[in-house]
């Protein structure tokens, strides 16, 4: 992919921008002012000052730009000064300053020749004003152009200014006699070493009057994957931002750097220019700092004092000297801990890259020595990985191998599963490079592979994960061990169907076969309801077979398989109680917090969230949703196991119209980024709550959500409401053609009778479609399935409702839709109540009953805006404007809007009369008649007079005065 290499979007810096439009706005009522804009290299100094330079020559500012030269003390003075005031020449003229053109020569040289080369008649050349007359003037020409317009004054880059620019700015700042000026200076704060110049002047700006300082920092991940999608022109992979982040510590311009390299995500090698960009400053370094850097840079971008000097060899004093040389070059940084941290982990990357391949394999086998030999030299915990790293660096595979091994258990006991699953990856890598791996690591290499496919699908690695079930299965011998052949069947059905690839049931019930013949055990136990748990979205009947025999099993066994993940998981599918099985759920739930055991109570809360949705407990939903997620992030497993709990919240949070809380939930979802189709609800979810807010970019999530209607499989549970989503969409879009072809489209899922809580909201989308459309067809097939499906939960009996009256006649339609709000109320859901009433606004408005329709607007108005529904408020101020309703609430509908000869004219135009024809009743010419009938156009905001007519029917426009 091809990436842009500068982006064209400020990303993460509102607060500054909002400090710089604070301080204009000071500065045009007088007030001294002065905002120095603090940050090291790349950060987007130059880029804040380009976005809010745009913005205040847009409110009128004049805006002059100068930059200093990377030349030292003794470069050009007044450097940025000149380049200002040349700008000022060129849109000017001479004449701007005043007869002064001979002092000014001092910084523009030019003003000193004549327009052909020749020496001007009035300008003496090199003047010999005193400095201190020759700031006062420049102070003058400040004071005058900001008198016609508010002058916004940028000096870039201070850490290079030489001492008269330092002097003349201070006296800008000091002496504040320039009113309406707002002075903007941006530095380096990496280049400022102790000794650097600026360090005690941007002191004393400090105690001037209306100074303020911005100290610009780096990005969040957030801030990196807008800079990342805006520069790829697609939204980046979460791993490739948290790779690019990782690296560029949010830097932009090394975000840029490393974008236009290539891929993001496998991007391994920094791009030269950028290489010797971090370089330059190391090569400028003693050869003593520059080789304690190389040290560190082995040891990582962290690295305590007391490891460095254990591995460096180096006497005291010597390490000290070369550390004091990186710490005041802005290379590294020291802590009060004594810890030592490469100032930027890209040239720490760049340092260690130029490390020579013998010096490299040396360097990192001391490191991994040293740690060996004193395991507190690093941070608590890590140990076991930093050796595992540096004896893989150094290249000594048979202890690399066994260190990975030691690491990937020690990771899996801090519920690190993302960092075991790569570091088994690693003793697959070896495995093979290590003759005797089997008896050093104490097993074979199909358990390996097990293990390594149990952390990649605990971490949420589904798709390495089914490609690791092909490899074991290619090593197990089904016949001899029965029970690990079908442990992997097992779990390569689980990844097909969580990719979307297939269903897995094929895989599933040969798993099914292959332990049917095996005594009963645990692991016999444990598969019959994992073997279950799945089959039961393909095949109910085999799976309450399954599970009858396993029930069986656990009684002969005597084992409780209530905290079974798979079993509660059940539970929430089988059970036929009117709670759904939530009773059993909470049992299963307080047994996994009184045995600690993190997985049942994850999965437990899974379901009971997803439960109490169905049953219309949305605040209890959200709640154990919300506790989910706090264990879930504990243990490790939330891309996993916990993958539905941040949208399960965020789904209760959309019923009780907790909106932007739900936005919030499915961002933090967005990062965790759930593999496969455990990924969809989230996006499922925003997707549709940006079309409800009539969001600008909601065709960026409903096209990716849409998508998963491609893929081989989807369970139904996930499917239908895709297609809800996909009708949503069309008539968002105004599609109607394309909406009846998606309302078709669902009503021919056969799963749709069978499954209520998804069923019911996709047959309310496909009647609003025939309704629209006045297509019959469509509404006596949603009848009919309507019919068919039952409704059991209070936000089902509202959808059943809705569906009847949208689909009702004329003169039932008022009291249909009554019902729908009553229902709606008791559902307790406010978005589609809103929508409710301005239905039952519309239809009270063609049976003349104004006060229902007032009230009804304005209740679904409130909504409305309590939301950020946006269409929804649009369409209900259209409806009051089409009925008239300004705040009245006498008269009939209309009668507010149209006048007395609008009214006639719309008659007429509803009878099917032409303008002439208008024009002969009504006694007026047909100019005039094309006019009133124009006007009713745009006041009823439709598009012509047949849907002018239209609606004066519906809205019972065309009745008398009562």
């Amino acid at each position: 992919m091809t990436a842009r290499a500068v982006s064209t979007v400020l990303v993460g810096r509102r607060r500054e921008l909002v400090a710089l439009r604070d301080a204009l706005a000071r500065a045009r009522t007088g007030e001294p002012t002065t905002v120095l804009v603090g940050g090291e290299a790349g950060v987007g100094k130059t880029r804040l000052l380009e976005e809010f330079g745009r913005s205040a020559t847009d409110a009128g500012a004049r805006l002059l730009v100068g930059q200093c030269l990377e030349l030292g003390e003794v470069g050009l003075p007044f450097a940025p000064f000149a380049a200002a005031l040349r700008a000022v020449l060129r849109r000017d003229g001479a004449e701007v300053f005043a007869g002064y053109e001979a002092e000014f020569a001092r910084l523009l040289p030019e003003l000193a020749r004549g327009p052909l080369g020749g020496t001007a008649p009035a300008v003496a050349p090199g003047s010999d004003a005193p400095r201190g007359y020759l700031f006062d003037l420049v102070a003058e020409l400040f004071h005058r152009l900001a008198a016609v317009q508010p002058l916004m004054l940028v000096i870039e880059d201070l850490h290079w200014a030489d001492r008269s620019t330092r002097d003349l700015i201070g006296l800008l700042v000091r002496g504040a006699r320039t009113a309406r000026l707002l002075l903007v200076c941006t530095y380096r704060t990496d280049e400022l070493h102790r000794g650097h110049p600026l360090r005690p002047f941007l002191a004393e700006l400090d105690r001037a009057r209306g100074v303020e300082r911005i100290e610009l920092g780096r990005l969040d991940r957030d801030g990196t994957g807008a800079i990342l999608a805006d520069l790829l022109g697609t939204e980046p992979a979460a791993r490739a931002v948290d790779d690019i982040h990782e690296r560029t510590q949010g830097n932009p311009f090394f975000v840029e750097e490393l974008a236009a390299a290539g891929d993001p995500i496998g991007c391994a090698a920094l791009p030269e220019t950028l290489r010797d960009l971090l370089l330059a400053r190391v090569e400028r370094l003693p050869e003593a700092a520059q080789r304690v850097l190389r040290i560190a840079a082995a040891g990582g971008t962290r690295i305590a004092h007391q490891l460095l000097a254990e591995v460096a060899g180096l006497p005291e004093l010597e390490l000290e000297d070369a550390l004091r040389a990186a710490v005041a070059a802005q290379l590294a940084v020291a802590d009060p801990d004594g810890d030592y941290e490469f100032r930027h982990a890209l040239v720490r990357e760049a340092v260690h890259d130029e490390l020579l391949p013998g010096e490299h394999a040396r360097l990192h086998a001391r490191f991994a020595a040293a740690v060996e030999a004193q395991p507190h030299l690093v941070a608590a915990g890590r140990a076991p990985a930093e050796i595992a790293h540096h004896w893989y660096a150094a290249h000594d595979h048979p202890r690399a191998l066994v260190t990975a091994r030691t690491a990937a258990c020690a990771a899996a006991d801090r519920y690190a599963y993302a960092e075991q699953s790569r570091l088994l990856e690693r003793v697959l890598e070896l495995w093979e490079l290590v003759p005797d791996a089997a008896d050093r690591l104490g097993m074979d290499h199909l358990a390996v592979l097990e293990e390594t496919l149990a952390a990649a699908t605990t971490a949420g690695d589904y798709h390495r994960a089914l490609t690791l079930t092909r490899a074991a299965l290619a090593e197990v011998d089904g016949d001899a061990e029965p029970l690990r052949a079908a442990r992997l069947l097992e779990r390569r059905g689980r990844m097909l169907a969580m990719l979307g690839k297939s269903d897995g049931a094929a895989e599933l019930r040969e798993a099914y076969r292959l332990v049917s013949g095996v005594p009963d055990g645990p692991e016999r136990l444990r598969l019959l309801v994992d073997v279950a748990a799945y089959l039961v979205r393909i095949d109910p009947e085999q799976a309450a077979s399954v599970i009858g025999e396993a029930m069986t099993a656990a009684e002969a066994l005597g084992e409780d398989i209530t905290l079974l993940p798979t079993r509660i998981a059940m539970l929430c599918r089988t059970s036929r109680a009117p709670d759904l099985g939530l009773a059993e759920m909470r049992r299963a739930e307080a047994l996994a917090r009184a045995a600690d055991n993190a997985p049942a109570l994850v999965s437990a809360l899974v379901h009971s969230s997803d439960v109490l949705f169905e049953l219309g407990r949305y605040a209890e939903a959200a709640e154990a949703a919300a506790a989910g997620v706090v264990e879930a992030r504990r243990v490790g497993i939330s891309r996993s196991s916990g993958a539905y709990l941040l949208s399960n919240q965020a789904e209760a949070l959309i019923a009780l119209g907790r909106w932007d809380e739900a936005d919030a939930a499915c961002a933090e979802a967005a990062r965790i980024d759930p593999p496969g189709v455990s990924g969809l609800h989230w996006l499922q979810l925003r997707a549709g709550l940006r079309l409800a807010r009539g969001h600008p970019a909601a065709d960026e999530l409903v096209g990716p959500a849409l998508a998963f209607l491609a893929r081989p499989y989807l369970w139904p549970n996930h499917r239908l409401p895709l297609l809800e989503l996909r009708i949503e969409a069309a008539l968002a879009a105004g599609d109607r053609s394309e909406a009846v072809r998606a309302g078709w489209s669902a009503l021919a899922d056969d799963r749709l009778s069978q499954l209520p809580r998804e069923g019911w909201p996709v047959l309310g989308a496909v009647a609003r479609v025939a309704a629209l459309t006045g297509d019959a067809d469509l509404a006596a097939t949603v009848a009919a399935r309507a019919a068919d499906l039952p409704a059991r939960h209070p936000a089902e009996r509202a959808y059943a409702a809705q569906v009847t009256a949208t689909l009702a006649a004329d003169g039932q339609a008022v009291a249909a839709w009554r019902a729908a709000v009553a229902a709606w109320r008791a559902a307790e859901q406010p978005y589609p109540l809103g929508r409710s009433l301005l239905a039952l606004a519309e239809a009270a408005a063609g049976a003349g009953e104004r006060d229902e329709v007032g009230a009804a607007v304005r209740e679904a108005s409130v909504i409305a805006g309590q939301l950020g529904a946006t269409p929804l408020a649009e369409q209900a101020a259209t409806l009051a404007r089409r009925v008239g309703l300004r705040g009245a609430t006498r008269g009939r509908p209309g009668a507010d809007l149209l006048t007395l000869r609008e009214q006639e004219v719309l008659r007429l135009v509803a009878e099917g009369h032409s303008n002439s024809r208008i024009a002969a009743e009504l006694f007026i010419s047909p100019k005039t008649a094309s006019v009133h009938v124009s006007r009713i156009i745009a006041k009823l905001d439709v598009s012509n007079r047949v849907e002018a007519a239209a609606l004066a029917h519906r809205l019972n426009l065309l009745a008398g005065p009562r």
